[in-house]
């Protein structure tokens, strides 16, 4: 008997900012994702590369495209702000005319709304029947912030009920990015930063914070204001508010009844710092490892597919080829204390997971500053721990409600910062990736640097320098150890 082709679903997110593909198979399983800027070299690329659509499509029958957001209602949205209207990106056929270089012009074509592709991309790859969503960013079409009721049909079709909305101008997201924009840094990319830099200072100037997210007034914050304001008080002030804020949505969303199971998707929730409470709302927790825009690739993609995802890990990108290199990395560890690491598929979402890495000993006084000055970053930001699962309550206080802490998606407090001054924030606060007991490549590192070392965690960044994506290829791996004098091993 003739057995037919595994069909595939091509989810794009592209054409504004952070450009992402993500395919689908006719099982459920996803088969590719990826972000456009590691093949261009272009830090938030807004355009899919050519060369991710071929690997993304590679041997792949390709038989539908899905597409994250419906362009007219955008068009209207950026006509009420006074953008003007782009009228070649009106439809969505236009937008994917100019981003996949004329090829699939013959495949259909499924377009969804922003908030629910991005609904999709959580509720879709969790491990729940029902739950309820929540999603906020800077902006989706006209969207900011909504909240839906989600569960799977008897026929195992996901199935979604918009219970609130919160629109532009109204906007978490935009507030936070006008605050990283005052603060010299570039919104839409460097709030992580802001969030980091908010443990340094006192949030002096909430009263003002309230009033302009409040009235909308974000949208005029220039330099001037504030002028005599530290900018770590600036940046203490606005994370304050901002919790205040998500928390109002989520107290919002419990008290639905829905569902004590939360998803929460959107830019805002890269926030670890917010999301350390959580668990103060809902019994369970899952928030997907990219859930900005471009995980709306793989939420684009979910709808049009129908039903649960098969969802493992979050190594879903470019393929470098060969065993993870365990014992090369050890060694390199225990004489130099930091090494890189580009093995295996690359990590979906911002965060490296220990397949582009950039590693090292979170014990002494001097691993902090050796790998800021090695990334170019600020002096005062700290890094993030990768910790053995069995042991992390030994070193963490971890906030409850998560199903997965494997991401990077948290703070916990860190039990013993005096012992690992590397990885804790003035705050006392850690943002903790666990590796279970799962066959990979980082936790055969953690077991081997464990028993030679005595200590249970790395200290685990991304393979890249400030300003630039992480490493993908081998090429981008030779290059970085080149550049900045670090032994990256494949």
């Amino acid at each position: 008997m003739k057995l037919e082709p595994v069909k595939h679903i091509l989810g794009i997110s592209a054409g504004y900012h952070d450009a992402a593909v993500a395919v689908i198979d006719s099982h459920g399983n996803i088969a590719y994702a990826g972000h456009a800027e590691r093949y261009s070299r272009r830090k938030n690329d807004a355009n899919i590369h050519v060369d991710m659509l071929f690997e993304a499509a590679r041997d792949r029958h390709i038989d539908h495209i899905a597409y994250y957001e419906t362009p007219w209602r955008r068009q209207t949205r950026q006509w009420y702000a006074g953008q003007g209207i782009e009228w070649n990106r009106i439809t969505t056929r236009q937008v994917l005319r100019e981003q996949l270089y004329g090829y699939f012009s013959s495949v259909p074509v499924s377009t969804y709304q922003h908030h629910l592709s991005h609904a999709a991309a959580g509720f879709q790859t969790s491990p729940f029947d029902l739950a309820t969503v929540v999603v906020i960013d800077a902006i989706g079409e006209w969207d900011s912030a909504t909240i839906w009721a989600a569960e799977y049909d008897r026929k195992g079709q996901a199935q979604y009920r918009r219970l609130w909305s919160q629109r532009y101008p109204s906007s978490i997201g935009l507030f936070y990015s006008a605050i990283t924009d005052r603060l010299g840094l570039r919104p839409m990319d460097e709030e992580y930063i802001t969030m980091g830099m908010s443990a340094w200072g006192e949030p002096r100037y909430t009263d003002t914070m309230r009033i302009l997210m409040q009235e909308n007034l974000h949208l005029g914050i220039d330099h001037m204001f504030l002028p005599n304001a530290k900018d770590v008080d600036i940046a203490a002030s606005a994370q304050a508010v901002v919790e205040e804020e998500i928390y109002k949505v989520m107290q919002r969303a419990r008290a639905f009844g829905w569902s004590t199971n939360l998803v929460y998707q959107g830019g805002v929730a890269l926030n670890c710092l917010a999301n350390r409470n959580l668990g103060n709302y809902f019994e369970k927790i899952w928030i997907m490892p990219s859930p900005g825009d471009s995980g709306s690739s793989l939420g684009a993609a979910a709808l049009a597919y129908g039903g649960r995802i098969k969802w493992t890990n979050a190594y879903l990108g470019t393929e470098i080829s060969g065993a993870y290199p365990t014992d090369a990395l050890l060694t390199g560890l225990l004489r130099d204390r930091i090494v890189g690491v580009a093995s295996g598929r690359a990590e979906f979402g911002p965060r490296a997971l220990g397949n582009r890495s950039l590693l090292a000993d979170p014990r002494g006084p001097d691993i902090k500053d050796r790998v800021n000055a090695i990334k170019r970053r600020q002096e005062f930001r700290p890094f993030a721990p990768v910790i053995l699962e069995e042991l992390c309550h030994d070193y963490f206080d971890m906030p409850g409600g998560f199903c997965d802490t494997s991401y990077m998606q948290v703070v916990g407090q860190c039990r013993r910062p005096d012992l690992f001054p590397a990885i804790v924030h003035r705050d006392g606060t850690s943002r903790v990736q666990t590796v279970a007991k799962d066959g990979s490549g980082i936790r055969a590192l953690l077991e081997a640097w464990y028993q030679a070392t005595g200590c249970p965690m790395l200290l685990n960044t991304s393979l890249n320098i400030r300003g630039e994506p992480m490493v993908n290829d081998r090429a981008d791996a030779d290059r970085f150890e080149q550049q900045y004098g670090v032994c990256v091993h494949s």
